[in-house]
């Protein structure tokens, strides 16, 4: 496989480019903690570089976007230290909650705000109308934002996640290996899945989870318990944070995706199961169908399910597991959908594009 990415004509006409103040939370990099969010910025980061930008990256101490008084001052340092006219990419984590430090920077700085998953409060209504422009991480995202806020459509762009070509999965007979990459909090839908999972406990299978387990410490004991009780501690793993080859074999040993969200921006790890032709259960919640997409022959490559519904996810398990000529299907569509996955330089280009604009 090989990604599609922008053109170089694309890329050029794109770019502009410059020198681009990069406002990160600072656990950007912390691997007890991955999170899409975070690997995201950090491929932006470093693709605007591979397309020549200067990239300045500040980290701000905080527990975003929750800051207390020295978080705020902190990001308010930031700032004021940079040079006038300056053009600075924010993170929506740290400048979403925070439209009382960026206000009085807007006149002096050019200020872009990156959004993974709206607030939809009045904070960050403020902090987005601060904002020269919006770069928002799927379709769904940018429609949500122009929904809730009075924000110009021509300032809100949209640079999707992109994905590293991968090797297609090679899958079992029985289809019964499941995984879910997700931190195990309540908004990613263990609890859920372990309901349904108790449901179909009669058919051959087994699930490992992979996310980070100290979000929510009473949230994993609760899950732990509610396993062991149903006799399931044995066949779903909880294995924590996993990156780089761990995850990769993860990937390469599993029949299905299986993504419970109760809320979803966009769902990284969609295409990154579809990139290896792993299809995907999931929820049709938020950009997550936009993730999924479809094949070039209009086949989707994976099912869908209401979100917080343990019986239909149930139902759809069984499907999988009780019918051949449908996971061969799936498996299909997945393959075709896995050509037509865009990579990160796509991503970089069309973040570029944003800023250029910016800076105008």
């Amino acid at each position: 496989m090989s990604c599609r990415a922008a053109s170089a004509p694309e890329v050029g006409k794109a770019v502009g480019v410059g020198e681009v103040h990069v406002v990160l939370p600072n656990d950007i990099d912390d691997p007890a903690s991955p999170s899409g969010g975070n690997h995201y910025d950090r491929r932006v980061c470093r693709g605007l570089a591979e397309l020549g930008w200067t990239v300045h990256e500040h980290a701000v101490a905080g527990d975003w976007p929750r800051p207390d008084r020295a978080a705020r001052a902190g990001l308010a340092g930031v700032l004021a230290a940079l040079p006038d006219g300056a053009l600075v990419l924010l993170d929506g984590l740290v400048a979403s909650a925070t439209p009382e430090v960026l206000a009085p920077q807007a006149g002096r700085l050019r200020l872009v705000v990156l959004v993974h998953m709206p607030l939809g409060d009045d904070a960050e209504a403020r902090a987005l109308a601060a904002a020269r422009a919006v770069v928002a991480t799927s379709a769904w995202t940018r429609a949500r934002l122009l929904d809730r806020y009075a924000l110009p459509p021509g300032r809100v762009h949209v640079a999707a996640p992109g994905v590293d070509p991968a090797s297609p999965a090679a899958g079992t007979g029985t289809g019964g290996e499941l995984l879910c990459v997700a931190a195990v909090t309540p908004t990613k839908g263990h609890d859920v899945l372990a309901r349904a999972l108790t449901l179909v406990a009669d058919l051959p299978w087994t699930c490992v989870c992979v996310g980070a387990l100290t979000r929510e410490p009473e949230f994993v004991a609760e899950l732990r318990a509610r396993l062991a009780a149903a006799g399931l501690a044995e066949r779903v793993r909880l294995v924590g944070p996993w990156t780089g080859a761990e995850l990769a074999a993860a990937y390469a040993g599993a029949d299905l995706l299986v993504l419970p969200s109760r809320a979803e921006t966009y769902g990284m790890v969609v295409v990154e199961a579809l990139a290896r032709a792993v299809p995907v259960l999931g929820t049709a919640v938020g950009g997550l169908p936009e993730a999924l997409g479809r094949a070039p022959d209009g086949a989707t490559p994976g099912l869908l399910v209401p979100p917080e519904d343990p019986e239909a996810l149930a139902a759809a398990l069984r499907r999988w597991l009780g019918d051949a000529d449908l996971r061969d299907e799936l498996r299909r569509a997945a393959a075709g959908r896995r050509g037509t996955l865009t990579g990160w330089s796509d991503t970089a280009a069309r973040v570029a594009a944003a800023l250029a604009g910016a800076a105008a």
